[in-house]
């Protein structure tokens, strides 16, 4: 089947045949152990294929267990379930697969296609059945995000001693752009990536026009007036932090002060190790050390975003805290993935006559993340 494939068309393959095979199998997951509706099955499959799609340059079996444990978090499946779907979404899921085929028929370009399915799809969504702060919504818009800023930075900077940068494609501009706006405009939280979007857009050394910049600048002011709105402009905001803890208070709000309390670093250390386990953790504290080495535009992006996640969670006392920070762990396993391509580049590095093991037995070794976790799954009362 391949011989008939034009060079071009088997890299197109190559690139995205990992996101939409860990697509098809996390919806496949939701839908037989889950019992997650078709549509909804879809949409969070769709999640999964923007945060493989930012792990592909890792390589595409790494990226493809990253995506897969992702979904396997306990934060992530808690969205699968449910009533059945409406019609109507599926008719909007049928026009986004319709554009996204005409598009690759018209232009023969899978990465354009994909995108203008997407994003009509994701339009479409929000404008006839989409619900004011929708974390189905935010999650997709999130994982795509993702992607699109290591996308961007990858274009920018290949590599911090690579001369062959280049600037932003158009659809990596606008696309942040457009992203920011409908996560914004449906969960003020989303606000919380912004400045990642900034650092990209500055990092990237390419010309801004100047509308642009408003129309950012517009976007953040929004986001940051309907953050302070929804999650700080409370009566809680002053509430003894230390109070709150001992009381196990469980309010949608933030309390000033807990950032500063020890017990509450500890308690978002536990929730990383229940959506990761410990080697989780540890694997993502030498992911982001190895990226600030190698990559440091993106280890910087990606820790300011999820510090600013982090400061987020340590504030906010609201049960849908793990849910919440769903953005946060897709950084996590970004920088788990990450460890596990350093940790196999230096194996063959060190055991030059195994390498063509050691690529196997790396994400084979990272398959046991997801593995346990849907053990953990179908294993809960």
């Amino acid at each position: 089947m391949f011989k008939r494939l034009s060079t071009t068309e088997q890299q197109l393959l190559w690139k995205w045949g990992p996101t939409l095979l860990a697509s098809m199998l996390a919806t496949l997951i939701f839908i037989v152990i889950g019992q997650t509706p078709v549509i909804r099955a879809l949409a969070l499959g769709g999640a999964i294929a923007g945060v493989t799609a930012a792990l592909r340059p890792f390589g595409g079996w790494l990226a493809l267990v990253g995506g897969l444990a992702l979904a396997l978090t306990p934060a992530f499946w808690s969205q699968t379930g449910g009533s059945q779907p409406d019609v109507l979404i599926l008719s909007l899921l049928i026009v986004g697969l319709l554009v996204m085929l005409l598009v690759g028929r018209l232009g023969r370009q899978l990465d354009l296609a994909m995108g203008a399915g997407l994003l009509i799809f994701i339009v479409l969504f929000w404008l006839l059945v989409g619900t004011p702060r929708s974390l189905r919504l935010t999650v997709l818009l999130s994982a795509w995000m993702l992607f699109l800023l290591v996308d961007s930075l990858l274009t920018a900077h290949p590599r911090a001693e690579d001369p062959s940068a280049k600037p932003l494609k158009p659809y990596q501009q606008f696309g942040l752009l457009l992203l920011a706006a409908l996560g914004v405009v449906n969960d003020p939280l989303f606000t919380l990536l912004i400045p990642a979007v900034a650092i990209t857009l500055l990092a990237s050394h390419t010309p801004i026009p100047r509308l642009y910049w408003i129309a950012f600048i517009v976007i953040g002011a929004i986001g940051g007036r309907g953050l302070w709105a929804t999650y700080l402009d409370s009566g809680w905001w002053d509430y003894p932090a230390l109070n709150a803890i001992s009381a196990q208070l469980q309010v949608p709000f933030v309390i000033r002060e807990a950032w500063r309390e020890p017990l509450r670093w500890i308690d978002l250390g536990a929730v990383i190790i229940k959506q990761f386990t410990l080697p989780g953790l540890l694997l993502g504290i030498l992911g982001v050390s190895r990226l600030s080495r190698w990559y440091p535009p993106i280890g910087t992006l990606t820790l300011f975003a999820f510090v600013s996640y982090a400061t987020f969670g340590l504030a906010y006392f609201g049960a849908d805290r793990p849910v919440l920070l769903l953005p946060m762990w897709m950084i996590q396993i970004f920088w788990m993935t990450y460890a596990m391509h350093a940790i196999s580049h230096w194996l063959q590095r060190s055991f030059t006559g195994l390498q063509p093991l050691i690529r196997l037995a790396t994400p084979a070794g990272f398959a046991l993340l997801p593995a346990f976790l849907l053990l953990q799954l179908t294993n809960r009362p």
